[in-house]
């Protein structure tokens, strides 16, 4: 099973949640898609920085 981030509703959802335009994922865990902002923050550093160089 897949989970994702839902970022109209800030939530962690199944498979069968709102559409794909309006989340995050998918992602092999439930743990995992519920730190989705979290990775994307840490990878958008990454890139600014990559970017700095």
């Amino acid at each position: 099973m897949s989970w994702y981030y839902c970022l109209e509703h800030q939530k962690v959802e199944p498979e069968d949640g709102c559409p794909n335009a309006e989340r995050m994922g998918p992602y092999e865990s439930e743990a995992a898609a519920a730190h989705a902002m979290e990775l994307a923050h840490k990878r958008n550093e990454a890139w600014d920085a990559e970017d700095d160089d």
